[in-house]
């Protein structure tokens, strides 16, 4: 199949909804993007490579961070994590406190933002004070880029704006779900978010749940075959928030977004995709790289179902 075709086809297709949507102003830092950007990138198993737009401008990689540390949390705690999260969609915002009070801080998934906060407590009380550059170094490993490191202006942003985490985390706390300071808990999640990758790179960065938990790049095994299935299976169910069946409906892959603009993919057996458009629609989902990602199954046959 001629994937770089393919992309160009949906590149010159997407043009009119890249005006659609809002970009995550609420992190101040995130409105200073180029608002009408596009890149689309796709990796194979065999590792060849298709680009088209600004593939190698990176961006904020915000909620797909969840992807690699729900990973990370999974090799260390295996099924005894979901004690402390769920596997559930949640059906609410992804930063909903509704939901959290009335299960007694226990979220529903590790992709909504408490879930999230959840896991990376779950990985500082076994890394303490080393647990953001353990979790940059898997980023960096998977990715095979030693470069990739974080923006101190979104950090920053989301510091001094994020009263909404703020407020979940120490929900949790009160129902004793979380064993470290919120205060550390917190500032390490908001750094994971600041992440900053391109589609390159966070396309390669995703061939491994593509390959069933084996890295095709250097043939290590990241996480098992179950839990591989573990991972996409919820990023079908719970990757995209209250819009997940929506895209589920429409894409029919796994898939993570983020609110900087970047949605991830994954063909199993074949191929890892990455999308980023930054404006997004009403559920903090990429506008125009969700309905990419519509455009490239349906031109290709690859959805799982």
């Amino acid at each position: 199949m001629n994937y770089q075709k393919v992309l160009e086809e949906i590149q010159e297709e997407i043009q009119p909804y890249l005006k659609k949507g809002k970009v995550a102003d609420y992190i101040p830092a995130l409105a200073n993007v180029k608002k009408n950007d596009f890149a689309m990138s796709i990796i194979d198993l065999d590792l060849n490579e298709y680009h088209v737009g600004s593939s190698q401008k990176e961006f904020s990689i915000q909620s797909i961070s969840k992807v690699f540390t729900f990973t990370l949390a999974l090799q260390n705690y295996s099924k005894e994590l979901y004690k402390r999260v769920g596997h559930e969609p949640s059906g609410n915002a992804f930063n909903s406190l509704i939901q959290l009070e009335y299960e007694n801080g226990i979220p529903r998934n590790p992709f909504i933002n408490a879930g999230a906060v959840v896991t990376t407590d779950s990985l500082l009380s076994i890394y303490k004070e080393t647990t953001f550059d353990y979790i940059l170094q898997f980023i960096r490993s998977i990715s095979d880029n030693k470069k990739i490191t974080f923006d101190k202006d979104v950090y920053t942003s989301e510091l001094k704006h994020g009263y909404r985490n703020l407020a979940l985390v120490n929900m949790m706390k009160s129902f004793n779900n979380i064993e470290n300071l919120t205060s550390s808990v917190i500032e390490t999640y908001f750094k994971q978010c600041s992440i900053k990758m391109s589609t390159a790179e966070l396309s390669k960065a995703m061939l491994f749940l593509a390959n069933h938990g084996v890295n095709p790049i250097n043939d290590e095994v990241l996480i098992n075959e179950q839990k591989a299935k573990r991972i996409n299976s919820l990023m079908l169910t719970c990757g995209h928030y209250d819009a997940s069946g929506d895209f589920a409906y429409r894409v029919g892959l796994p898939g993570k977004s983020g609110v900087g603009g970047g949605i991830v993919a994954v063909v199993p057996k074949k191929l890892a995709i990455c999308v980023y458009a930054p404006r997004l629609n009403k559920q903090g989902n990429s506008l125009a790289g969700t309905k990419a990602l519509e455009l490239f199954t349906s031109k290709t046959g690859l959805s799982i179902f």
